[in-house]
Parts: structure tokens; sequence; C-alpha cells
């Protein structure tokens, strides 16, 4: 399926109790969505899943004859690379609920009494990233064909997704697609004063949009609270990593594995003290050292729900005191060579009228 708008999305429901299955039912379908398989059984739900695969499961918790992590084990021994997002119900919400069910494979947990705007948008942004997995699975496919030989319109088409992936983001975040720009430019121009050739330096360009992809796996309660994270939450947050390395793992193209290892590896620090694996020095991948820079002067530079944007000079001066601690210091050294450039490429992309498009080429 390449659209799963709301008339178009296959979800199941799984509930033992028909007056929780009528409300969730009645609810998706004031929304418009109109595919809605209801399953007051849970030994029935592999069965249907291996009929039609949904696009999203509402898997309560608590059932009768299997339990709604049981049969999430289920699902997830088909190892099916296209497997639908699973939100679980729980009855009532406990204090370590939401790390147990993220812990198990699910997506999110949503807790009686349901609120009816943020499970509606919890299905549209979880529909939203299915429908980027979906791409980039297809994606995959597309660039191999490319690399054997295929036309040049073949590679353009495959570069537009791999933008649009990033971007995948961007439909719950409408700060992500804009930043995503910079950051390929910032890292394309550190690419580039460290000696990297012309492909390689339009690698990174393209590589670098991915960098965030792992933030579709992040529930929305974490990923737009505007406060300090609690312990847990943090946590919940830092996997962001790790779940875009799973995305974009396997990839037998150069651009797949550059991506991989900065989605991986750019929050890591020059001192060992990042995440997720704690690495130091040169054990970081350069193509993730360059990114982290490019990464933070563009997060202070940007506006916060929690704060202003930072002036440049204020974000250059935190760059330059964090050399040798959170960033690698040939880098940043690089960095401040090519100041002035920097500084260019921030200005343009904050010119009344500049208007973000999907690229194929890095722009000059």
């Amino acid at each position: 399926m390449s659209d799963l708008a709301p008339g178009k999305a296959r979800i199941f429901i799984v509930d033992d109790k028909a007056a929780n299955l009528r409300r969730l039912e009645e609810m998706l379908t004031e929304e418009g969505y109109g595919r809605i398989v209801l399953i007051a059984d849970s030994r029935q739900v592999l069965d249907r899943y291996q009929e039609a695969r949904p696009d999203l499961i509402l898997l309560a918790i608590h059932l009768r004859h299997r339990d709604g992590f049981e049969v999430m084990r289920q699902i997830k021994a088909l190892r099916d690379p296209l497997s639908p997002p699973i939100v679980m119900l729980a009855g009532r919400r406990g204090e370590n609920d939401l790390v147990q069910a993220l812990a198990a494979g699910a997506s999110d947990l949503v807790a009686k009494p349901f609120d009816g705007v943020a499970l509606l948008l919890r299905v549209r942004n979880l529909l939203a990233a299915q429908l980027a997995h979906r791409s980039l699975h297809a994606q995959k496919a597309v660039l191999e064909a490319s690399m054997r030989g295929r036309t040049e319109d073949v590679s353009r088409s495959a570069l537009q997704v791999v933008h649009r992936l990033g971007r995948a983001v961007g439909y719950r975040d409408s700060r992500a697609g804009p930043s995503i720009a910079r950051i390929g430019e910032y890292s394309a121009l550190l690419a580039e004063a460290a000696g990297w050739s012309s492909a390689d330096c339009e690698l990174m360009w393209h590589a670098s949009s991915m960098h965030d992809i792992g933030n579709i796996g992040i529930p929305d309660t974490v990923l737009f609270k505007p406060g300090k994270f609690e312990p847990h939450e943090w946590a919940i947050m830092k996997n962001h990593a790790a779940i875009g390395a799973y995305i974009l793992e396997d990839g037998d193209s150069d651009l797949l594995r550059m991506a991989h290892a900065i989605a991986l590896n750019h929050h890591e620090k020059w001192d060992g003290g990042g995440y997720p694996r704690r690495l130091a020095g040169e054990a970081i991948p350069l193509a993730a050292r360059i990114v982290a820079v490019a990464d933070v002067f563009d997060a202070l530079t940007s506006p916060r729900l929690y704060r202003p944007a930072w002036p440049v000079e204020r974000a250059v001066a935190y760059l330059r005191n964090n050399a040798g601690t959170h960033f690698d210091p040939a880098v940043i050294g690089l960095f401040m060579a090519h100041l002035e450039k920097a500084i260019a490429l921030w200005a343009r992309h904050r010119e009344p009228g500049y208007v973000h498009r999907v690229p194929t080429k890095r722009p000059r």
C-alpha cells in the first residue's frame, strides 16, 4: 500500500470487551478510517494477520486467552520486515507500563480512559511512520537497481526517496525538513574541508538527511515534551539512535552504510560520554563526528519549544569550548576555518521567501 490515508489504512482493534471495541471503532470511523477489523478473541490475531497484514494494531494488554504481550511476541516472531506499529491499550497506566511496553516491541501505550484527540494523533503519526518504513524498504530495491547501472532517472528517484524518508519525521515535527537541509549542507561543507572527494561529499549530504530517522519510533509524549525529560523519558529518547540504525541496517550501498553509521553514532562524544555505545575518539566514525558538529550547531541556532534560538556567536563559542570533550577537535578546527561559509549557509536558509524542496543534488 502506497497510501495510508484514513480511508485506506487497515487497523486491527484487539480487545475482548465489546464496549471497548465499539468505542474505538466509533472514534476511528468518525475520523474517516474505514478499514477497521475488530477482533474479540486474541487467538485469532495471527490468522487474521497472515490473511491481510494490517497497517496498525491497537492491542489490549489484558485479554482472556492470550494477553497482549504474548500476541505481540507471536507477531514479532514472524520477522515480517514490514510489521505494523502496535499501540498497547492498558486499563490504567502504571509507572513502568510505557517502558515495559516499549521494551517488548510496542510503539506506544495508551491508558483508559482514552483521550480521543491524543489517540487519533498517535494513530495518524504511527501510520506516517509506517509509510516511511515501507518507503525505505522499497527504496533499498531502487538503490540496488541504480548501483547495477540502471538509468540516471532511477538514481534521482532513489535519492528523492532518501530525502523524503528524512522528512518523514517532519510529518510529526514541522521544523524537521528545513533542519535536515541545513545539517546536510553543514556536513558536506565539513567533509569537503576534510579533503573528501566530491562524490563522498555528495554521499555525506544525502546520508546525513537520515541522521534522526529513528525519531519516528519515539512516542509523541516524549518527543514533543517541552520541558526537561524525566530519567525514564530520557532513556526512551536515547533509543532513537538504535531505532534509526535498525531501520538502516543491512544496506549494501555506500549511501545506506554511511547513513547507518551516522544514525547510530552521531550522539557519541569524543571523550566517551555519549550514547548509545559510549564510543570515544576515532572509534566514532568520522561521518558521525562531522554530523555531530553540524547537528548541534543547527540545534543551537534554531528555536526550540523550551528556548529561543541562540545567536550564532554564542553557538560558535559553545562548539569551541566543547572541542576535545563533546566534539572531535579536528572537526571543530575545520568548522572554525570555514566559519564564514557556515554562517553564509545559516543566513541563506533564513532569507525571506526561502523554500525547502526535496532535492536530488547538493546545492552549490
